[in-house]
């Protein structure tokens, strides 16, 4: 994809951004009903309603592309461009009034995420990245390098994921090294990482939809984003570890040390 056709995607995205966060700002803390998904995961009107739009808005300017949702599934999958939407980003946050969640969009070219999105509609903050830069409402933004995990803020959405899919003990073991550690989790986590505000954000579970947006927009900011093995999150899209360049390896042969 060339520059000029990226930055018309971004300028999309924005779109998509202002739009779609109109109404989920309509359903925060007004008391919506939480209903149950068959993986016990909770989704409201305003998950639905959201990706009902991003999905109208993207066929009617692109009809040849390809979509994969998560609360309506996948169209066109053989499709050069596909976008990834995840509609609210910590949806245990929003029916909670906690306002660290967001929406996630990314653009697919064969395959490879090529633009990504984090949109804070409660902030009104955008986050757009394209694995060469990463900007937060016009203004560029960078990965910080600390040097040392000791003096690393991490950040995860849920403690409890460590013992469920990977080894705890060397979630713990991080947990131990690192200066701050928090649970400002889902897509809030990568975008504070992403402007310097945090050191590592540590996924120990996530799905495709959680994922793709998060890659170029870590990239663009020059940070680095694996899965919890190391390897490319592309096509592993089910964990993730981002951190900034000087600290990853480091965070990686704790989590995942050679010969584990």
């Amino acid at each position: 994809m060339q520059k000029q056709e990226r930055d018309e995607i971004k300028k999309f995205c924005a779109h998509l951004a202002r739009e779609s966060g109109q109404i989920i700002r309509e359903y925060f803390r007004t008391g919506v009903t939480v209903d149950r998904k068959a993986d016990s995961s909770p989704v409201t009107i305003a998950d639905l309603k959201t990706e009902e739009f991003l999905r109208e808005a993207i066929m009617k300017e692109f009809p040849d592309h390809g979509i994969l949702g998560e609360e309506f599934g996948s169209v066109n999958e053989e499709a050069r461009y596909r976008w990834i939407l995840d509609p609210i980003d910590g949806t245990k946050s929003f029916i909670c009034g906690v306002p660290l969640f967001g929406t996630l969009i990314a653009l697919l070219e064969e395959g490879e995420p090529v633009v990504g999105a984090i949109h804070i509609p409660v902030a009104g903050d955008l986050m757009i990245g394209d694995n060469v830069s990463c900007e937060l409402n016009g203004a560029p933004v960078r990965c910080r390098e600390i040097g040392s995990v000791d003096s690393a803020v991490l950040l995860a959405t849920d403690h409890r994921d460590a013992s469920l899919f990977q080894k705890e003990a060397r979630f713990e073991d991080l947990v131990k090294r690192v200066r701050i550690y928090r649970t400002w989790g889902d897509c809030y986590g990568y975008y504070l990482l992403a402007a310097g505000y945090a050191d590592i954000m540590a996924d120990p579970v996530m799905s495709t939809w959680d994922t793709m947006a998060l890659i170029p927009v870590i990239r663009g900011a020059g940070g680095v984003i694996t899965d919890f093995r190391g390897g490319d999150p592309v096509k592993n899209p089910k964990s993730v570890v981002a951190a900034g360049p000087d600290i990853h390896g480091t965070v990686m042969h704790i989590l995942w040390p050679p010969g584990l």
